[in-house]
């Protein structure tokens, strides 16, 4: 009988896992969760992270013991791992899906090297992404514009999601494992527990309420803070919850069953931001240096202005900047942030305090429950203009306007800056121009009870102007 190894790692599900679905046609399968040192490193600092790793963990678990599999856990190094396991089963071949973050690829060439000098049949998978993130322009180039990649994903097909194998058949008999719980993963995060259920069952929910209800307004209500427009989705995708290959195809079949422009309208711009993740992965491919090195050279002489007082106080919520400290403050009680305030936030780090946005990167690293190497570093990079297809450097967000336009009415910021709740909506925005009267009323004190601005908006603009006049001109071309 053959046996097969399916690896999993960031891609808790069952369903559309072609790995596992592979195996499924080969013969038995040996499901294997391996907690080596450079897993725990990955997730040593984030408790976000670790707590929905380890409720994924344990539904996958859950899942395979209902169809008479039994989840392998094993720790300490990979290979070593992997050798046990083959040994205590029999098994001739391994199966995974690739991971593109630039350890995981050396690590899973460095085992599929391993396993194949010694005879073992490896196969591995586009399992996390729409297709490989290898594709070329016309010139056999990466592309450096969203757009152009954009148009051409829609000419490349996107194969369609295998769905949960009906018989898979397992074999488990004599093959040592641990307990989820003795991996030391947080079991309980109260504060995330208010927001998040993990796990497929949970992401596959959360897909359909989404598209039965707010995908149709996404287009036009996406950016309105406290519209509830938004998918959700991004921890499940980041943790492999979900397919995204299964989600694209789901959201355009809505399109062909449905003929309302505006449905049409909102697909197109969710499947935009599905390619957007896509557009990430393919920078990171190219570019590996990226989550710690500018890609345009010239941000390597930016005159940055770091001090560790205003960090502290864009980390916590404290910069008077009632949007900021509204979306600061959410991150840490909830681990996302809405992306409209999560440009404006970065933005105000980068641009307002003049702060290396690669500290914006660590900070978001170990608080984000939607962490995404590429995702992260994209975005950074994009906000801070030093990305390959970047916002330009004069586009210095302006936070009053943004809160005004996006969050009308003061809801997010009443919700995550209860201080400021009882001001009228005319003051919300900023309470630092308000009357004293009205401060009064309203029970704020500018200074004391919601901090002063720790920075002027008019000046801080002209200050980053001047900063990136300063490397204006130098070499443009991202590095090789």
């Amino acid at each position: 009988m053959k046996r097969t190894i399916v690896w999993f790692r960031k891609d808790f599900r069952l369903h559309d896992h072609p790995a596992l679905w592979e195996a499924s046609r080969r013969g038995a399968i040996i499901p294997l969760f391996i907690w080596s040192e450079q897993d725990q490193a990955e997730y040593a600092d984030n408790e976000g992270t670790s707590w929905w790793l380890y409720h994924s963990l344990k539904e996958l678990k859950s899942k395979l013991r209902i169809r008479e599999l039994n989840l392998i856990i094993k720790a300490g190094n990979e290979f070593e791992a992997i050798i046990d396991v083959m040994k205590e089963s029999k098994a001739d071949a391994f199966y995974f899906n690739d991971r593109y973050e630039p350890v995981e690829q050396l690590r899973q060439e460095r085992i599929t090297k391993q396993l194949e000098s010694i005879g073992v049949e490896v196969n591995r998978f586009t399992g996390n992404l729409l297709f490989s993130p290898d594709l070329l322009n016309g010139k056999g180039e990466p592309y450096k514009v969203f757009t152009s990649y954009w148009n051409r994903m829609l000419q490349e097909n996107v194969v369609h999601p295998h769905p949960v194998p009906v018989e898979m058949e397992g074999f488990a008999d004599g093959i040592s494992s641990l307990n989820l719980d003795e991996l030391g993963l947080p079991e309980r995060f109260p504060s995330m527990e208010k927001h998040w259920q993990p796990g497929e069952e949970a992401a596959i929910e959360t897909w359909r309420t989404f598209s039965e209800d707010a995908l149709l307004h996404y287009k036009k209500e996406r950016d309105m803070i406290s519209s509830g427009a938004t998918s959700t989705l991004s921890p499940f995708l980041a943790m492999g919850n979900i397919s995204v290959k299964a989600v694209w195809h789901a959201a355009r079949r809505l399109n062909e069953e449905d003929s309302n422009p505006v449905l049409h309208q909102s697909v197109e711009a969710f499947l935009r931001q599905l390619a957007w993740r896509e557009f990430a992965y393919h920078q990171l491919i190219h570019h590996p240096d990226m989550i710690r090195l500018p890609l345009r050279k010239q941000f390597l002489a930016f005159p940055w202005q770091r001090t560790d007082e205003e960090f502290r106080k864009w980390q916590e919520g404290r910069t008077g900047y009632p949007l900021i400290d509204a979306g600061m403050r959410e991150l840490r009680e909830t681990g996302v942030i809405h992306n409209r305030v999560r440009m404006v936030a970065a933005s105000f780090l980068v641009k307002h305090l003049l702060i290396p946005w690669q500290d914006g990167y660590n900070w978001f690293e170990k608080n984000l429950i939607d962490y995404d190497m590429a995702n992260n570093a994209t975005g950074w990079q994009w906000v801070a203009g030093s990305g390959i297809d970047s916002s330009p450097y004069f586009r210095i967000f302006n936070p009053y306007l943004q809160s005004e336009k996006f969050d009308p009415n003061g809801d997010y910021i009443r919700k995550w800056v209860p201080e400021l709740a009882t001001l009228p909506t005319a003051y919300i925005h900023k309470p630092s121009a308000a009357p004293m009267d009205i401060l009064n009323e309203s029970g704020v004190e500018i200074g004391l009870t919601y901090p002063s601005p720790i920075v002027d908006h008019a000046a801080a603009r002209k200050r980053a102007l001047a900063a990136f006049q300063q490397i204006k001109g130098r070499a443009e071309e991202p590095p090789v």
